[in-house]
């Protein structure tokens, strides 16, 4: 048993060092660790609830007994954004579910089988990459009514796009390789080819591209949050934060500019880490 798990814990350990020569990814990881650590702990980083309000202590300037300030409504500026963390970053790492899946999986066949189903499959992303991302968001948002689950359905209808491309053109190269040949001429099934040679291939870059695009998914809650549309009250949410504070940004700037650089340093974090991890594996090639 001992001599079976060294080999592990060296390997461990050797992950650890080379992931420490990647400070990008280092302190990517830092980041969202802690924002993660702050929407899991929110209701014992604050006493004040953040939907509760208390019109006698609207806009109180960061104290101690307020450490950010309050809204407009007498709400405490850090517990909204606390909680608000649980909001975006959830949002954010669920939305990129459904577009990673639906694109790949229509990549990986448009790629590996070719023919009517490509060609089908590369006019589709050539329509919805005409047509700026928020046009048809806001679009399917407005048809199918502001909150969570419309955020989710306009971004599986848009972003599998992203995933599309880059699949179909991973597979495509995939399957002009050797040992794909190899394979079928071993008369291994379709299927068994792509399970055990071409997804576990993929999976690297596929990852890659879901954690830059957890950082697009944010800043999307966030915008529509901003126009109305998003994650409605009185849900904390930091968009909505920014787009409530907007009209008393030159007397009570708390209220708009904290939860903007939630937005800004969750976006910063998300970021290292997509690319610190693409630095990470092109390391270990």
């Amino acid at each position: 048993m001992t001599a079976s798990i060294q080999p592990r814990l060296r390997d461990f350990t050797r992950s650890g060092r080379r992931i420490l020569d990647h400070p990008t990814l280092v302190v990517g990881l830092a980041i969202v660790v802690v924002v993660l650590a702050v929407a899991a702990a929110a209701p014992l980083l604050t006493p004040y609830d953040p939907d509760v309000q208390d019109l006698a202590a609207g806009f109180l300037p960061p104290s101690a007994a307020h450490p950010l300030g309050t809204d407009q409504l007498g709400r405490d500026v850090w517990a909204r954004i606390a909680f608000g963390a649980r909001t975006d970053v959830r949002v954010g790492v669920f939305g990129v579910i459904a577009p990673a899946v639906i694109g790949s999986t229509l990549g990986l066949l448009a790629g590996y089988f070719g023919g009517v189903l490509d060609v089908i499959v590369s006019y589709l992303v050539d329509v919805v990459l005409t047509f700026p991302f928020y046009i048809i968001a806001l679009a399917l948002v407005v048809f199918l009514g502001p909150g969570e689950w419309s955020i989710y359905i306009a971004l599986a209808a848009v972003a599998w796009v992203h995933y599309a491309r880059l699949v179909r053109g991973l597979t495509i190269s995939f399957r002009e390789r050797n040992w794909v040949a190899a394979a079928r001429g071993g008369g291994l099934s379709h299927l068994r080819i792509i399970g055990r040679h071409v997804l576990p291939n993929l999976s690297i870059q596929v990852l890659t591209l879901a954690l830059a695009e957890i950082v697009f998914v944010i800043l999307a809650v966030v915008t529509l949050s901003y126009l109305g549309l998003g994650v409605q009250p009185p849900t904390a949410e930091w968009g909505r934060m920014i787009s409530d504070g907007r009209a008393f940004l030159a007397t009570n700037w708390w209220v708009s500019v904290f939860p903007g650089l939630a937005v800004l340093v969750t976006g910063l974090g998300f970021s290292f880490v997509a690319d610190g991890y693409a630095d990470y594996q092109r390391s270990a090639l």
